[in-house]
């Protein structure tokens, strides 16, 4: 069952298309994370589907009712937001019973909904302080129950987690991900942090100047990436991206080089027609370029390491590659970034040697920046 349809929804500002054509159908019980850069329209589409922003034009139907020009509390929905939002001279029960008072519901029933609430919560002996007598985690907790209470048909989240420290997004992540198995309710998520996205979601919506660039789960995603932004966008440290030329072309299979690279051969998606001289951009994961043995045959390309992060369990080295034409780098064009899954000795400067599986590059157009290699499996080889 569909629980949220939206049909090419647009919402302009003045002279500013912050969505552009949007449609989007999230079934019952899923987990959809919206992601996308600063000013790609994600907050804007989460108050649209609210009712807190009137959309130009499309049609918004939350479990199959036509909520377009309804008012917010008419909607079915409950939202979270960034900021706790909660009432200070109001207790956790009272702030949590707060939408059911206003909706002029009996006594009993909302006593019943916050006692209900704080049990999910874990929060029962917290009902008769205020929010200042509170954590920050635990005054997330209030504003997640005020939306319980409520029994919505669609929980909106407006990058909830964000005002917490690191341990207690972690904490948090994990606490949202068993609120929804238990309450099996439909929840549209909005965040920038898009470990939140990978670790929270059943599906994940990336956006990109007011438009839909892939939905899908988030291995599907982080494997298959459509186009080089979603192949940018996710992912930390970011894919290694070079400019790199055909230099052969023989049916599915292109081969691929460039100065400082050595020549691989890559296997193209089923339709995909490419001509010998065609410039592409080449893909690769950090955590899938290897460190070959120094002077040993078989590299993929050199450089020294220009950088080198100690983080414990896995080091991060940024190569300069000297003449190969790295695009849009983090830190610097001719840098590739390397993620070792170990600790390692190097030291700054000192030379290295690359290898690269062909299996594991991605291959974009020129044009309009379509993935144009093979899908890859989703779990691991």
């Amino acid at each position: 069952m569909t629980s949220l349809e939206l049909r090419h929804v647009d919402k302009t500002y003045g002279g500013y298309h912050a969505l552009r054509g949007i449609s989007l159908a999230v079934e019952q019980g899923e987990f959809v994370v919206m992601v996308g850069p600063s000013g790609c329209g994600k907050s804007t589409l989460l108050k649209s589907i609210a009712g807190l922003e009137t959309i130009s034009s499309g049609q918004i139907f939350i479990n199959g009712r036509d909520v377009t020009h309804a008012e917010p509390g008419d909607r079915g929905i409950a939202m979270v937001f960034q900021s706790y939002a909660l009432y200070p001279h109001m207790t956790v029960a009272e702030n949590m019973g707060f939408g059911l008072r206003m909706a002029k519901r009996p006594k009993a029933e909302i006593d019943a909904a916050v006692v209900r609430a704080a049990d999910i919560l874990r929060m029962t002996d917290q009902l008769h302080k205020r929010p200042k007598q509170l954590s920050g985690g635990q005054r997330q907790r209030v504003a997640i129950g005020r939306a319980i209470t409520r029994s919505p048909d669609v929980f909106l989240f407006d990058e909830p987690l964000s005002n917490l420290d690191a341990a207690l997004r972690t904490q948090m992540r994990v606490e949202l991900s068993n609120l929804h198995a238990e309450l099996g309710a439909t929840m549209v998520y909005v965040t920038h942090d898009q470990v939140e996205a990978m670790t929270m979601a059943s599906r994940i919506v990336v956006l990109n100047r007011g438009v839909i660039a892939q939905v899908g789960s988030p291995l599907e995603l982080y494997r298959n990436p459509d186009n080089l932004f979603v192949a940018g966008f996710l992912g930390a440290p970011r894919m290694n991206f070079f400019a790199v030329t055909v230099t052969e072309a023989f049916g599915r299979i292109a081969k691929v080089s460039a100065s400082g690279l050595e020549p691989l051969a890559v296997e193209l998606d089923q339709g995909v027609v490419i001509q010998k001289g065609a410039a592409l951009t080449l893909g690769i994961r950090p955590e899938n370029v290897a460190i070959a043995d120094q002077g040993a045959s078989g590299a993929t390309m050199s450089g020294r390491a220009r950088l080198v992060e100690h983080l414990g369990r896995e080091t991060i080295l940024h190569v300069d590659a000297g003449p190969l034409q790295c695009v849009a780098a983090e830190s610097g064009a001719g840098t590739i970034t390397v993620q070792v899954g170990r600790p390692m000795g190097l030291a700054t400067d000192a030379p290295i040697s690359l290898r690269v599986d062909p299996r594991d590059v991605y291959l974009f157009s020129s044009g309009n920046e379509r993935t144009i290699t093979t899908r890859k499996p989703v779990l691991d080889r």
